[in-house]
């Protein structure tokens, strides 16, 4: 299933079925998943390894070295799971030493054209991410987050579970579970409910949640003040203890 004008290095392992389009180019150190199809002009280089069932559209750049001036050439590594869609254009560096030397992206996610996942990003299973979305270095994304077309990702940053991100959303702040932002810095604006209905969750933790949310954003409480309140709501409501963690062990502090 190998186009004849495909450039398949010997040392790359492919799995079973896996088709790779006319004029792409897999590196020495890529290893490749059953049923994963590669489109035209790709390139997967660097030490890359994909998964099963994944689908890369056309001109997409996978494994290139980090833009980061301190890397020197470490055999770092790029890491995606499986039954991934990536579109048009999109690009994914390996990791550096400087963190955990690896970059990973999870299962089942959706990423649209011109997407940039930086090195040493840590992107979760579920997620969107559309048109444009860019991530700078080391930023790590929750479960079924969503970030808009255009979304900007400050380096470090880090992007709760079931969060949403408006279009042209600027993100130098940590955006903790379940919250919806939008703008340019990012601004909250209530919760994802639909979302999380869509996802099972139930009418009591969808409450419980907004309870959370109000009292971090609309009570006018000092943030440790407001720790305290939403620890009284997680201790009834799972749902709600993610939320807490999430802003106990913020480093950059929150989206507020």
């Amino acid at each position: 299933m190998i186009h004849p004008s495909a450039i398949v290095h010997p040392g790359a392992k492919l799995g079973e079925n896996v088709h790779i389009g006319p004029y792409s180019i897999i590196g020495e150190h890529v290893e490749i998943g059953d049923n994963t199809r590669i489109g035209p002009h790709v390139v997967i280089e660097g030490h890359t390894r994909i998964g099963c069932d994944n689908e890369i559209f056309q001109f997409c750049s996978i494994g290139a070295p980090p833009q980061d001036k301190k890397y020197d050439a470490e055999p770092t590594r790029l890491e995606i799971g499986d039954r991934n869609t990536i579109r048009e254009y999109c690009s994914f560096n390996v990791g550096t030493a400087q963190d955990a030397g690896v970059t990973r992206i999870g299962n089942d996610n959706w990423i649209m054209a011109y997407v940039h996942v930086a090195h040493d990003c840590q992107v979760g299973n579920h997620t969107i991410f559309a048109n444009n979305a860019t991530l700078a270095g080391h930023v790590h994304v929750g479960d079924w987050a969503i970030l808009g077309g255009f979304t900007g990702v400050h380096q470090f940053v880090r992007i709760g579970a079931h969060s949403f991100c408006g279009v042209g959303t600027v993100l130098l702040q940590d955006l903790p579970p379940y919250v919806t932002v939008s703008g340019s810095p990012a601004q909250p604006h209530g919760i994802n409910s639909e979302g999380l209905r869509r996802r099972g969750f139930s009418s009591a933790g969808i409450m419980a949640i907004k309870r959370a949310y109000r009292t971090l954003y609309r009570s006018g409480l000092k943030l440790d003040e407001a720790r305290d309140k939403i620890a009284e709501i997680a201790a009834e409501h799972q749902e709600v203890g993610i939320f807490l963690d999430f802003i106990a062990h913020s480093a950059r502090g929150i989206v507020r």
